[in-house]
């Protein structure tokens, strides 16, 4: 009979003790197509496990609907994994950080009265509830017992970095068992103090999260659960970038340093599971933030190449070949053969000869749409990425400076994230959220009045610390004319996830607009976009890569070789200030910065 178990501090897979090698690939981060690739370097690298969270927003984008294809096709990963001989680890939150929107959490979580997340809330225990009883029977059968590759459940996600309630802990455990998930359960944490003390569950495996320091990291957990054994759940081999910030790239004394720790703990009998071994990619409109205090908000960037094992388009990297050398060490299994590179690409130019405003195709665009005396959130009207229109009217006259030595000035309170305002079809600038009462001085407006656009990119949901669950996007706080509120809005919700419907006409360079341009590939293979202008979106035949932002560091969006096809290929670029060029061009590499 099939079984997993962790017993006298060893993991036992049919009786016989495992050292567990795991690396962590998001399914929801890979090209579906791409799936067998990565695995196979998995394979080749040394690993006996892969490990991957399960992104609750991925899987119920609006309450009560649910999706389990594309890349959200969990099973047909899990089925994939198992094929190429190998465990899984896996991690269905209902929280999982992991630099995704929000931690995982639906936008429309948050709207609900009443909701407080991960704790023992009632509105808040009921929708994980919900969605558990989609979610876990998909998994019953492919767990290790029942013939599957599902070796261990995480319960929760670092929930000692957020709080200290074990009976929410324990009711999450439950409804593992309630659904028959009958493998070992374990938390993972940080691993110091009350980091341990608040994330750990009586008959669940306690794992630590670090970088460095393993012998100290393990010797914490022991002095707090003795009985074992030492896993570095999240082996932090690289790191995640934001935007305006430098790329993160160890140099050859770091990866030696990384490579050091690693062989400690592999040679000590210590299991490991890389965080990441193959990042992969935020597609469309994913990417999480960072941010807990006053105005601190870093949204992540496009690029989840973490700077790992596996780059981000599947290449080996010189970490690969070092860390690969540890394993056939430690294990003594042979694990010398070549990894070959992916195959690239690099199509000639693209000409963009068409455009299309998105202020002209509201009605194309808008998924939701409505009136309120005051704007909502995305969250209050149940969606959850992409941008939000709003537009009223501004009664007249409003006289310029020069005739009454005053200057009206618009005040958005408090925006979420970045805001681009027209009126009467002039555009007036952007402002971006921390850029306090964000202020826009008015011209002359005409006795009959004049129209106010605002749009509203969400660029993404703080997924770590207090601020998860608290990150609303829009307007939260009102429109002004200097202190005075201005009441009764049409919004339009924008998810920009159907852009068939677009009306072109002739190209024009201006602000939020969608430029349309034709490729033509005799071969197909991994590509990469120079970024396009200022700020922005692409899409490539209808598949979102993800945003592009001039303040770097990524210089290149990343093109998965199944988006790609022979022949002619459509690229739709959304740029929301200034292109650089009607010619769009790509590089023979993958610049990250």
């Amino acid at each position: 009979m099939r079984r997993a178990e962790i017993k006298d501090g060893k993991i036992l897979i049919d009786g016989q003790a495992q050292q567990i090698i795991s690396g962590a690939i998001h399914y929801f981060r890979v090209h579906p197509a791409l799936w067998d690739d990565r695995l196979d370097k998995a394979v080749a690298f040394g690993l006996n496990t892969i490990e991957t969270y399960i992104p609750w927003n991925l899987h119920e984008p609006h309450p009560g609907e649910y999706c389990f294809s594309g890349l959200a096709d969990l099973e047909s990963f899990i089925e994939k994994v198992q094929n190429h001989g190998l465990y899984l680890i896996l991690r269905p939150g209902p929280y999982i950080c992991a630099e995704w929107d929000n931690g995982g959490f639906p936008g429309w979580l948050m709207a609900i009265p009443g909701m407080q997340l991960r704790r023992m809330n009632q509105p808040y225990l009921d929708a994980v509830t919900r969605y558990y009883d989609v979610l876990l029977p998909k998994l019953e059968k492919w767990m290790y017992p029942n013939g599957g590759p599902v070796i261990m459940m995480q319960v929760e996600n670092e929930y000692g970095s957020f709080g200290h309630d074990k009976e929410y802990l324990k009711y999450i455990s439950d409804l593992y068992c309630k659904h028959n998930l009958n493998v070992p359960q374990f938390t993972s944490d940080g691993a110091y103090g009350h980091y341990i003390l608040g994330g750990i569950l009586p008959g669940a495996m306690a794992a630590m999260n670090f970088g460095s320091r393993s012998e100290e990291a393990f010797r914490n957990a022991r002095r707090i659960r003795p009985e074992g054994p030492d896993f570095c759940m999240e082996f932090w081999n690289g790191w995640f970038d934001h935007w305006g910030e430098p790329h993160h790239k160890h140099d050859e004394a770091q990866m030696e340093s990384v490579a050091k720790e690693l062989e400690s703990m592999l040679s000590s009998g210590a299991n490991v599971n890389f965080y990441m071994f193959h990042g992969g990619t935020n597609f469309g409109f994913y990417n999480g933030a960072n941010g807990n205090f006053g105005n601190q908000y870093n949204p992540t960037v496009t690029s989840y190449d973490y700077d790992c094992p596996l780059c981000e388009y599947g290449d080996p990297t010189p970490k690969y070949y070092k860390f690969r050398d540890v394993i056939a060490k430690c294990t003594g299994k042979k694990l010398d053969s070549v990894v070959k590179p992916v195959k690239k690409i690099c199509p000639a130019d693209v000409e963009l000869k068409e455009s299309a405003a998105v202020l002209d195709n509201l009605e194309v665009l808008a998924a939701v749409s409505g009136n309120e005396w005051t704007p909502p959130t995305m969250e209050q009207i149940g969606e959850n990425f992409g941008f939000i229109h709003y537009s009223t009217r501004l009664d007249g006259p409003f006289l310029p400076v020069s005739v009454c030595g005053y200057q009206e000035c618009l005040r958005l309170i408090e925006v979420n994230d970045f805001a681009q305002v027209w009126l009467d079809g002039t555009y007036l600038g952007n402002r971006w959220r921390d850029e306090g009462m964000n202020e826009f001085k008015l011209p002359e407006i005409p006795p009959e009045g004049a129209r106010l656009d605002i749009l509203v990119e969400n660029c993404g949901r703080i997924n770590y610390g207090p601020q998860v669950g608290r990150d609303f996007k829009g307007i939260l706080n009102g429109v002004a004319l200097e202190m005075q509120y201005r009441f009764g809005w049409d919004y339009n919700m924008l998810p920009m996830s159907e852009l068939s419907g677009l009306k072109y006409n002739a190209f024009a360079d201006q602000p939020a607009v969608f430029h349309r341009g034709y490729f033509d590939v005799d071969e197909v293979g991994e590509a990469f976009l120079r970024r396009p202008g200022v700020k922005g979106l692409v899409w490539v035949n209808g598949f979102n890569l993800g945003r592009y932002w001039e303040k770097g560091p990524v210089e290149t969006l990343y093109i998965p070789s199944p988006v790609l096809k022979k022949g002619r290929n459509e690229i739709i670029v959304l740029e929301l200030e200034k292109l650089h060029s009607a010619t769009l061009t790509f590089s023979p590499e993958h610049l990250l910065g």
